[in-house]
């Protein structure tokens, strides 16, 4: 079995992107990595969501820019 890690709902804070099961945006997760804060904090600050589905989120990152490298070419690289 493989749950889904993100759930899209416009009834969930108008379709943003959030981890399945809470409302807490996968766009935090970021933003706190941004800031230099570490996975261990965030899991803290936004209790429901768990070190699997973060680590999934990454992967799944991680993924869309290997497969993306022509659009990262076109529009960000120098």
């Amino acid at each position: 079995m493989n749950p889904k890690v993100i759930n899209i709902d416009p009834e969930i804070l108008g379709g943003t992107p959030v981890f399945n099961g809470t409302r807490v945006p996968i766009k935090n997760l970021f933003d706190y990595l941004a800031g230099g804060e570490s996975i261990e904090t965030f899991l803290d600050d936004f209790e429901g969501v768990t070190k699997e589905q973060v680590l999934k989120v990454l992967k799944f990152s991680e993924k869309l820019i290997r497969s993306s490298t022509n659009i990262l070419k076109e529009n960000f690289v120098g």
